[in-house]
Order: C-alpha cells, then structure tokens, then sequence
C-alpha cells in the first residue's frame, strides 16, 4: 500500500471510530422509559405492606426508575412529607413523573358551581405535583355518554380552569379513559380540540374501555394527544410471556408508530400473579418493544 494511501485509510478509521460509537450509542436508546403506576401494588397498600413512601424502593428493586402515585395513597400533603417523599424517590433513582386524582368531583356536572369546584379541587394536586417535580396530574373527564354534545362542553369549561391554573406551573392536565366522557375516543378527542391548551393531553389506557368499544382503534384515536401511556395487565400466558387480555404486538404498534417516546407505565391488576410477579412480567413483556 502506498504511503498516502495508508495515511487516508488511517485517518478514515480515526474518523469512524467515534462515529461508529455515536451511532451503536444512539442505536441503543431505548424507544420509550418504562414506569410504574403505584395501583400495580394497591393490594399491599391497602393490606399495610406498603406505605407510599416504599414504593420508590420497590421501583429500584423491580428495576423501574419512573412512579405514577395515587392522590388516594397520600398519608398527608404536608410540605415535610412531601420532600421526604421526594427524597426517597431521589435516594433510589427514581422520578415521580405524576399524580393519578381520584374522588375530587365531576369536571362535566350539569350544575356549573359543582364543576368548577371540582376544578378548584384539583388546584391542591398540581401544587402537590410542583413540588414532587412531577410533569402533570393525571384527572377524570366527569360524566357524560357517548355523542353527548352538552357534557363536552362542560367539561371544556372546567378543563380550561384547572389547566390555565396548571399551566403557571408548567404542569400537564391529563385525562385517561377511565368511565364516563373518556370511554370514548371520539368524544376525548372533540374535548381536547375544544380546550385547545398545549399542557392538555390523555394518558391512553390498554383497558378501561367500556364492553363493546374496540380498545385498539380508541387507543389510536387518544396517541396525538398522549402525555403518558398505561400498559394496563392482567395475566401472562407462561410459555410465550405475553399478556393474555391484550394483543401487545398489536397496541404497542399503535403506540410506537404515532412517535411516542415517553413514559410507558405498567399497570398490574391480575389475582394469579403477586403484584411483584405480575410487575416484572409486565415489565419483561415491555422491554421486548424497547
């Protein structure tokens, strides 16, 4: 080999060697960080087993570095309890990524006084979030029936409130379809173009359609506007590892293929599997997408 010859080739290796590694680098990146939605262990919870301030430890133990809390697992909202909360989670390299709000009133109530209360209601939880350094709190859309005009707008109205207040924390007001309007892709859809905010957004749930609604395509329908995802799991089949209630293949596609990048959060509701088992077979059913 000529000289000048051996000297290009070598600086074309000094020139891909980095390249190379930047690219094995990126090629590595996981499509999605995997969390996990504390209800996954409300059976211990409830049976005092654990606290929510073990529930970062548990995240570290099963190998998941992002918590979805409970408003209804708080023992108190005190700012010492939270930073000792936060300090847990930061002890085992764990994010608190937000608050799932339950009980606090119907955001689309017929009577205005009672759904704008219910949007005050809220008010507390993204002060809470803020100072947890969560990105948003997760909220129910309020009642109403599929192709009910009236009840999206009325939601609208509350939904605006709660998210211009959310918005001076730079917080997320999501909704997951979890009963009433968010039963219906359709219908979610109409109230996030008709709020219009860009901190308003769903958290699309692999369950919790009603019987009936085809769970795939409302999954589809919720992707544009997803903040978060729920990998809602039930059992396991033993030989394949996939889960038996929900075509993964299937939703993960949808899911992948509208661009999600974020937090996926394992949601475990089964009885055969403890809620470690049925967490880690979750988990192991996810990284199989990564």
């Amino acid at each position: 080999m000529r000289r000048r010859d051996f000297v290009r080739s070598l600086g074309a290796a000094a020139l891909s060697g980095p390249a190379l590694l930047r690219s094995a680098a990126h090629a590595a990146e996981p499509k999605f960080r995997i969390s996990l939605a504390a209800w996954s262990v409300h059976k211990a919870f409830f049976k005092g087993e654990m606290t929510m301030m073990d529930q970062p430890a548990f995240c570290k133990e099963v190998g998941i570095h992002g918590l979805e809390l409970v408003n209804t697992f708080f023992l108190s909202p005190q700012y010492r309890y939270l930073n000792d909360l936060k300090k847990a989670a930061a002890d085992n390299e764990v994010e608190i990524l937000l608050i799932m709000c339950d009980g606090e009133g119907d955001m689309a109530h017929p009577e205005e006084k009672e759904r704008m209360q219910a949007a005050k209601n809220h008010h507390k939880w993204v002060d809470i979030a803020e100072v947890l350094g969560c990105h948003g709190i997760r909220c129910n859309s309020g009642s109403g029936k599929q192709g009910e005009k009236e009840a999206i707008r009325r939601a609208a109205e509350s939904f605006t409130e709660l998210c211009d207040y959310a918005a001076q924390a730079k917080l997320d007001v999501i909704i997951e379809n979890h009963g009433g309007l968010s039963s219906y892709a359709d219908e979610l859809a109409e109230l996030m173009g008709t709020v219009g905010k860009p901190n308003f957004g769903t958290l699309p749930d692999f369950g919790n359609f009603p019987e009936g609604v085809d769970r795939y395509e409302g999954v589809r329908k919720m992707m544009p506007y997803a903040k978060a995802v729920s990998a809602k799991c039930h059992d396991f089949d033993d030989m394949t590892g996939m889960e038996t209630k929900t075509d993964y293949d299937r939703m993960m596609k949808i899911v992948l293929d509208a661009g999600f990048d974020g937090w996926v959060g394992i949601e475990y509701e089964g009885s055969r599997l403890s809620e470690k088992e049925g967490v880690l077979a979750c988990k192991r059913l996810l990284e199989r997408y990564r």
